[in-house]
């Protein structure tokens, strides 16, 4: 069967996951803001979840159309054969959001939307109960100026959680959003990083799975692995894939440095969880006596808001790093932050800058080489 597939990203990240799709060989690709739309059988659900390190979640996008009432929220979703996807005894919640429309209010189509799945799921399987008990299937539904388009979550938890960050320092940096960085910093099999503000090591070990081609997704499971539609040998086979794929003779090597204590240790153990430890080291250090190597390509996001407090010290920070950097060239330093003033502050024009948002907060990311 095929499907049509999204796969919403951060903006600024979509390049990044549209090229990851492709590589997977997915059909009919079509980047918009903040999403990549695509099409693929059931091998494809499976691989784009465990193999998409930029995209936020994998949703089946199962019908669009006009909503400006009620009825024809209503109508809309029950067109749609449930009965074909969902068991009887399926449980289904179901979130959504609206913007810039007439059906403005969330819980009342989240009602709606509830309504016409029961009332299709009863003709469907013949039955005047539905039980809710088994396995659950999340459905979403997203109205933008009066258009619905009513999708199936096949992920389940969100792709950033890997499986490996049981624990994370203040603030921590998205592992999707650290994976983009990786990119944007052109890591390859042989690349050396360095991260002197290291925090919970999301940069190095997202840069070390990129350039090993460790799938993000090998050590956790999702939300359409229990669907009847999505058989376990389907899973069981990109599973195989992907373990077969893994590039064990890379010559990669990260290094990451953080002031405290607990959170180079945490880190070892979040590289070891991730199958890197034996390719990345951690150490405390200050960034005042961070010395790079010039092969060495630096990814990190210097403590700021919430991670730190105190604007002044975020600028003496940034300061620091661009001494040391001045002092200790390197390959290139990819350096991502909320400050917008991070380039006075660090006393160099970056080469380049790509605007990304970390969650709901606007983020640059300063590109040196």
């Amino acid at each position: 069967m095929k499907f049509e597939l999204i796969a919403p990203c951060y903006f600024g990240t979509e390049s990044t996951a549209a090229f990851e799709v492709r590589r997977l060989g997915a059909e009919n690709v079509q980047v918009t803001d903040g999403r990549i739309a695509f099409s693929g059988d059931e091998s494809m659900i499976a691989a784009a979840n465990l193999n998409l390190r930029c995209a936020e979640r994998v949703l089946i996008l199962l019908k669009r159309f006009p909503a400006n009432t009620f009825d024809e929220l209503f109508d809309g979703v029950f067109s749609v054969p449930w009965e074909e996807l969902l068991p009887a005894d399926a449980a289904f919640p179901v979130k959504g959001s609206s913007l810039s429309s007439t059906l403005s209010s969330v819980p009342a189509c989240q009602s709606i939307v509830k309504k016409a799945v029961v009332e299709r799921l009863k003709k469907g399987h013949k039955t005047l109960f539905l039980p809710e008990t088994g396995v659950q299937y999340k459905i979403r539904f997203s109205i933008r100026k009066n258009q619905a388009e009513l999708m199936l979550d096949t992920s389940g938890d969100g792709l950033h959680k890997r499986g490996y960050r049981r624990n994370a320092t203040g603030a921590p940096i998205k592992e999707t959003l650290a994976a983009a960085i990786a990119d944007l910093g052109r890591v390859r099999r042989d690349t050396l990083v360095a991260d002197p503000f290291c925090g919970s090591g999301t940069l190095v070990i997202e840069a070390a799975q990129k350039a090993m081609n460790i799938a993000p997704g090998l050590r956790r499971r999702f939300a359409a692995e229990q669907y009847s539609f999505c058989p376990p040998a389907v899973w069981a086979a990109q599973r195989e894939k992907a373990l077969s794929e893994i590039r064990k003779d890379a010559a990669f090597e990260g290094c990451g440095f953080d002031i405290d204590p607990a959170a180079v240790e945490l880190v070892a153990h979040n590289a070891k969880l991730a199958g890197v430890g034996e390719r990345c080291r951690f150490a405390v250090a200050d960034v005042a006596d961070f010395a790079p190597v010039p092969e060495q390509t630096v990814l990190t996001n210097p403590p700021y808001g919430e991670r730190l407090g105190d604007l002044s010290e975020a600028a003496r920070l940034a300061g620091t790093l661009g001494a040391r950097l001045a002092a200790n060239p390197v390959k290139g330093a990819y350096v991502i932050t909320a400050d917008a003033d991070f380039e006075k502050h660090f006393g160099k024009k970056a080469a380049r800058r790509r605007k990304l948002y970390n969650g709901m907060i606007p983020c640059q990311v300063y590109m040196y080489y």
